[in-house]
């Protein structure tokens, strides 16, 4: 499928139809839907019946093929599992592969190398791509730089930076649109979300997000009592957080994006992820140390690649939330 803010997109790719790349890199902020992009470029190169703007008919046995996952002459290499989707937050990151790794890709190039079903083209998408492991990487670039005969490769980057340069180069870029605010606000709308710019505030424009509405309540919950800190308030949020057993990583990038804003606003004056919470961190932000508070962040970000391991997730989040309230120890003292 295409969203309503990748027409131009899908206009702009049409027009670089008479000469196909072997591989077209996708790159964009996450949650903007490069993947569905992608995705829908793979089944309307792979229809039977596409319509005059290159559209996939949905109709023919390719598509039906397609749709239900069963396409001959697609795969998709991924360290995602099928129930995961791009940018959702609370996704079922522990069933998460970390990497793509190299005997996922040996299993492409066999499949790059093997005659097409349909006397046609065929197609591999790999998302994140920036998730190859070295070796995986290296044996892509192998076949990017030797193709095959009508192999087409989608590579979709969320942070392309991180791929070789010689991958870069053997790809063609085409960056994705993402949203404006008014769109992104209309589809979420259109989805019934509820408090749609809170919510995309917080999840910094990007609108494709798992929704879940106890999980936004615990959020909430979690700031409400960042906004008030206090020995037992921050106890009680390490609680709750155990008594839901969510992830550290959940917690984490709640606390990552308060103190983000905290930071911003001490420096610049912007909030970017909690507009419904300015006055609480305009006051806070008043009685900050900044050294503590970068001194707080740098602990996070250290423990932040922990944040789906085993670790004792209530008495890491309360070592965490103990730094927090060190960056208000000498206004307490003042006071």
């Amino acid at each position: 499928m295409l969203f309503p803010w990748q027409q131009n997109d899908w206009r702009r790719l049409n027009g670089e139809r008479e000469r196909l790349p072997n591989a077209w890199l996708f790159i964009g902020p996450a949650g903007t839907g490069k993947l569905e992009f992608a995705l829908h470029l793979a089944q309307s190169l792979l229809c039977e019946a596409p319509a005059a703007d290159h559209e996939p008919c949905g109709q023919c046995e390719a598509c039906r093929w397609f749709l239900h996952g069963t396409h001959p002459d697609f795969r998709r290499l991924s360290p995602l599992t099928d129930d995961d989707e791009e940018g959702k937050e609370g996704a079922k990151t522990t069933r998460k592969l970390p990497l793509i790794k190299i005997e996922a890709v040996r299993e492409v190039i066999d499949f790059a190398h093997l005659t097409a079903h349909r006397a046609g083209r065929r197609v591999i998408v790999v998302e994140p791509a920036e998730n190859l492991n070295p070796a995986a990487a290296n044996a892509l670039l192998k076949i990017l730089e030797e193709p095959p005969a009508d192999v087409l490769f989608l590579l979709v980057a969320q942070a392309a930076q991180r791929l070789l340069p010689t991958i870069r180069s053997r790809c063609r870029q085409f960056p994705l649109s993402a949203p404006s605010h008014d769109e992104a606000l209309a589809w979420l709308a259109g989805q019934g979300v509820a408090d749609a710019a809170t919510e995309l505030a917080w999840h910094g424009g990007a609108p494709l997000f798992d929704h879940d509405p106890a999980l936004s309540a615990l959020r909430r919950q979690f700031a409400e009592g960042l906004a008030r800190p206090g020995f037992a308030s921050v106890l009680s949020l390490a609680e709750m957080v155990d008594k839901q057993k969510l992830p550290l990583a959940v917690p984490l990038s709640w606390l990552m994006k308060w103190l983000h804003d905290l930071a911003g606003l001490s420096l610049t004056g912007l909030v970017r992820y909690h507009p419904d919470k300015r006055q609480a961190l305009q006051e806070l932000a008043a009685r900050a140390d900044n050294t503590a508070l970068m001194q707080c962040m740098d602990s996070l970000y250290r423990l932040s690649p922990y944040g789906q391991h085993t670790l004792n997730t209530r008495l890491q989040l309360e070592a965490l939330l103990m730094d927090y309230l060190k960056i208000f120890a000498a206004s307490a003292r003042q006071g």
